[in-house]
């Protein structure tokens, strides 16, 4: 049909001659259906070629995209037929077979679907694009869905929990969890949220609804609402997986679920259960080893402040400290730092609560305070240990700050994170906890900020028109402004139409330079250390956080929102 088409097509003055015939090269070299390669090349809109085969060959053309097919309707043609001929099941009316196709002159196709659903065929016209993606969308192998878990559930098998079920049996509880659509659906929770790079699964009841949330790219998006009487036979068999008892619902718990997922791959979920209002709240972090980055270049530094990070990280004694709130990717930054260390002639110890990932090398212990192995006891162990690098995961007390000032000041290299805002801040957090100012001084290395911002999906984003007020309120040098693009999200296909995929991280890197010592002994605030270590070359989280707006990697709304104006 191709040379046809083309003759048509040309008749028609939808394309040139030429444009045919530089199609027709192209289908020579790398074969093809000519309709295709001629929208490919930008000879003929997809909508116009559509429309006219549907006039030529007398049959409707159909929006495949507005259309939902009927998965039963899906299984009377298999997918490598539907890949093989570019055809896809739409609909079935009697012993009519409703197909799609982009070639409606292809007898061939026809007869193979006829002969092989035994269905009389009425062919109707979609776009060849639309029906690759339909064949993609419709036969990708993919787990059950919700309906299909829930088929065969009988309502009288779960009972309707009231509100004063604190008393459930726990024999009955576990009965409930090992059912076959509860194990099914909790399966399927998992295996979705590593589809979709989530980094969290919230599992929340509430007084008349039960959801299910992912945080993707540090945003919540709801995916799923199980019916209220699974609610407690869910978080049973999250509990049964995570080895933690079912029968206790009053108090919190913390576990761990590893999942085999073949190939070799095995995922960490680390599972916190929470007593609410209503039942059980269910956090579950994902730990993908895989997903780690360790390679300190690729983190988000600046080269400037990379330099200050790695010298601080290559003394042989001294403190370096990581600071952020909670999801700010602090100890993937740790972690890279003794992933770089991570050498034969170096004893490391690492105090964790939890311990996120394991490496070889590196002697790592589990907090547990319940029996009295905190931070401090843990630190006053490792120097008994002959050790030459120590990781902290938290400062949170005095006891456990004093330890690692010491620690530090008697030749031992100390990484720990702190909850602070900004670098500078973190000095004043110190000096509040009681650690006096010239051991601060004498202890501390540098200290490093962070943030996370969402990573522009570079498929999609677009150019976005900025007003100059906002880039000036924003805190870029008025010099600056018209001098760079500014970018904004898009939606494609690679990230889900969010616009987003992945996350850049943005620092601030502080070294103890020697005047900002000094005023530290002098007791200076926080404000006049950060204009003293700006007017030293310092940059702070918001003037990181612009230049990856200038580079395109990030948008302005990103980096205002998770970073702080300079202000003095």
């Amino acid at each position: 049909m191709s040379g046809r088409l083309g003759e048509l097509l040309v008749r028609e003055n939808l394309i040139s001659l030429q444009q045919l015939q530089k199609a027709q090269d192209e289908q020579r070299k790398t074969g093809g259906r000519i309709g295709s390669l001629l929208v490919k090349q930008g000879a003929l809109d997809e909508g116009d070629l559509t429309n006219f085969l549907s006039k030529q060959y007398g049959v409707p053309a159909i929006s495949l995209k507005d259309f939902e097919i009927d998965p039963e309707v899906l299984k009377l043609i298999p997918k490598a037929t539907a890949e093989k001929h570019q055809v896809i099941p739409v609909n079935r009316a009697g012993s009519s077979l409703i197909v799609a196709m982009s070639d409606p002159s292809n007898i061939f196709a026809i007869d193979d679907v006829k002969f092989l659903t035994g269905y009389n065929v009425e062919v109707v016209v979609a776009s060849e694009q639309a029906i690759r993606e339909a064949i993609d969308s419709y036969y990708a192998e993919k787990g059950p869905d919700l309906d299909e878990v829930m088929q065969g559930f009988d309502d009288s098998e779960v009972a309707i929990v009231e509100s004063d079920d604190d008393g459930a049996n726990a024999v009955d509880l576990e009965k409930s969890a090992e059912e076959a659509p509860v194990v099914k659906l909790v399966n399927l929770i998992l295996l979705d949220a590593i589809k979709k790079g989530a980094s969290d699964i919230h599992v929340e009841p509430y007084e008349k609804d039960f959801r299910v949330r992912f945080r993707i790219d540090g945003v919540l998006y709801e995916v799923m609402k199980p019916p209220m009487k699974l609610r407690n036979a869910i978080i049973s068999r999250i509990k049964i997986m995570a080895e933690l008892d079912i029968s206790e619902r009053r108090l919190p718990q913390d576990g761990r679920i590893k999942l085999k997922l073949g190939k070799g791959k095995e995922m960490d979920f680390r599972v916190s259960i929470c007593p609410t209002l209503f039942g059980e709240k269910v956090v579950m972090r994902l730990l993908d080893k895989s997903n780690l980055q360790l390679d300190m270049t690729k983190l988000g530094f600046d080269e400037g402040q990379l330099k200050d990070f790695m010298e601080a990280i290559d003394r042989p004694y001294g403190m370096v400290l990581v600071t952020g709130p909670t999801g700010s990717g602090k100890t993937t930054t740790l972690y890279s730092a003794l992933s770089k260390l991570n050498e034969v002639s170096w004893n490391i110890s690492t105090a964790e609560d939890p311990v996120e990932f394991n490496f070889f090398g590196i002697n790592q212990v589990q907090m547990h305070e319940d029996i009295g192995l905190n931070f401090a006891a843990a630190l006053r162990s490792f120097l008994r240990q002959d050790p030459d690098i120590i990781m902290v995961g938290e400062i949170r007390d005095f006891e456990t700050a004093e330890i690692g000032v010491k620690a530090a000041l008697t030749g031992h290299l100390v990484l720990s994170t702190l909850h602070t805002n900004d670098a500078p801040g973190t000095v004043s957090r110190l000096l509040n906890m009681g650690i006096e100012p010239f051991l601060v001084t004498a202890s501390l290395n540098a200290i490093v900020a962070q943030r996370l911002c969402r990573r522009l999906c570079p498929e999609c984003r677009k150019p976005a028109q900025v007003e100059d007020q906002a880039l000036l309120d924003a805190g870029f040098p008025a010099e600056e402004i018209g001098t760079f693009q500014v970018f904004e999200p898009g939606g494609c296909k690679a990230c889900n139409d969010r616009g987003y995929k992945g996350r850049v991280a943005v620092y601030e890197v502080m070294p103890l330079w020697d005047p900002l010592k000094e005023l530290v002994i002098q007791g200076s605030s926080a404000a006049e250390l950060k204009a003293e270590a700006i007017r030293l070359g310092f940059q702070t989280l918001r003037m990181s956080a612009l230049k990856k707006v200038k580079a395109g990697v990030t948008t302005l709304a990103e980096a205002v929102g998770n970073t702080a104006p300079d202000r003095f």
